[in-house]
């Protein structure tokens, strides 16, 4: 096969500049963003929690049964670590709830009149440039 080196150049130069794309670095996640995903993934591991306790309780069932049909033929269990249930999901521990991180809560009684000629920087503490 004949082909020509600067069509090869070519070629080879948009495969690179196609790559270029997902070599680019994403920005941070938001706070908002990092929450959502680990509140995703508490929820994922409650589930994944929900599933082996439904099998370890299937198992003991499908255990009881076969030693009841075999009569004497079956072999001693064996001691397995007993079934724990994981109780119903709760948030994250690094979340408040809403009333916790004071978006329920009534309005602060004001301690000084609103119309005070320092402007909100100085009654902060900070200068205002």
């Amino acid at each position: 096969m004949n082909v020509r080196p600067s069509l090869l150049a070519l070629f080879g130069t948009c495969a690179l500049l196609a790559g270029l794309p997902a070599a680019a670095k994403l920005p941070p996640p938001t706070p908002e963003v990092k929450a959502k995903a680990d509140e995703e993934k508490a929820k994922k591991d409650w589930s994944d929690k929900v599933a082996a306790f439904k099998l370890c309780q299937s198992q003991d069932r499908i255990a009881a049964k076969y030693r009841e049909t075999a009569g004497g033929n079956a072999k001693p269990a064996v001691q397995t670590p007993a079934c724990t249930d994981p109780g119903p999901f709760t948030a994250a521990a690094g979340t408040p709830p809403l009333e916790a991180a004071g978006a329920h809560s009534p309005a602060r009684t004001a301690a000084q009149p609103p119309n005070d000629k320092a402007t909100d920087a100085e009654q902060r503490g900070g200068v205002k440039k």
